[in-house]
């Protein structure tokens, strides 16, 4: 499709911008089904992509965890189904109204919570979003995320048993107002990432915003387009990290399987 030879272009200053963004919970949380997994045998085989269909996993952990042990850390695991990402649930908010983007290890500075985690070896990258925490792996052929999820688990569990702060103090006192972020990445839609996706009948609108936590909808030639997920992670992401550097997660709620042009 020529669509993505020019939205390549287009966005090439910023292909360094390669972060795995969850879309469930994907950016930056992962494509998953919606179904919790079991807390007894948190983790299962990496079923068959279905029709792509974004779904996006509530920070809200009340009806995912029993409510007769409040203080005991419980965590849910759900990978993605292409086994890239894992979405870990906890019933413990680890930064409230907010979310951050840990891409490398020099990233986490300060972050106790991002530092651990990249302490082991095959994490990737790191997002935070409220009660939920979404790890990319480094080998992308290891499709098992059971021994990588077991050591994630243990690390969220010890944190939270220790105490103290997660999220560097440096990233809370510099976080922008959510109407400076708003305006920041409506400015980044209107000058470069719709005039990038326009030559394909694209177009980009921000849905919701939450605190420095971004919802975005792709229409016309987008939606269903089989660059779209390329378009997402290795342009609009840039773009909008370019104009706002603090935004945190990126979500993507547009019914791609409804759109005019199947997603394979």
């Amino acid at each position: 499709m020529s669509f993505f030879k020019t939205v390549k272009n287009i966005f090439s200053g910023n292909s360094a911008s390669r972060e795995k963004v969850p879309t469930t919970a994907s950016e930056d949380t992962p494509n998953t089904s919606t179904a919790p997994v079991e807390e007894d045998a948190p983790f299962s085989e990496p079923e068959p992509p279905a029709m792509r269909r974004v779904i996006r996993v509530s920070a809200d952990t009340e009806n995912l965890f029993p409510p007769d042990d409040p203080d005991k850390v419980l965590i849910k695991a759900q990978p993605s189904n292409t086994g890239d990402q894992c979405l870990f649930m906890l019933n413990r908010t680890l930064f409230e109204g907010h979310s951050w983007w840990y891409p490398t290890f020099e990233s986490a500075e300060g972050s106790s919570l991002a530092e651990r985690l990249f302490s082991l070896d095959d994490v990737e990258t790191v997002l935070v979003h409220e009660a939920t925490v979404t790890v990319t792996r480094k080998d992308k052929s290891i499709l098992d995320w059971k021994p990588l999820g077991m050591e994630v688990g243990t690390v969220l569990r010890e944190l939270l048993e220790e105490g103290g702060l997660l999220i560097s103090q440096k990233i809370r006192d510099e976080m922008p107002s959510q109407d400076d972020i708003q305006n920041g990445i409506q400015k980044a839609i209107n000058e470069e990432v719709n005039p990038g996706v326009a030559g394909h009948g694209g177009l980009i609108t921000l849905q919701k915003i939450k605190g420095n936590t971004i919802t975005i909808k792709m229409g016309g030639g987008c939606q269903g387009c089989s660059s779209a997920d390329f378009t997402l992670k290795q342009g609009i992401h840039g773009s909008f990290r370019k104009f706002v550097p603090q935004v945190g997660a990126i979500f993507d709620e547009t019914d791609h399987a409804a759109g005019m042009n199947p997603y394979f």
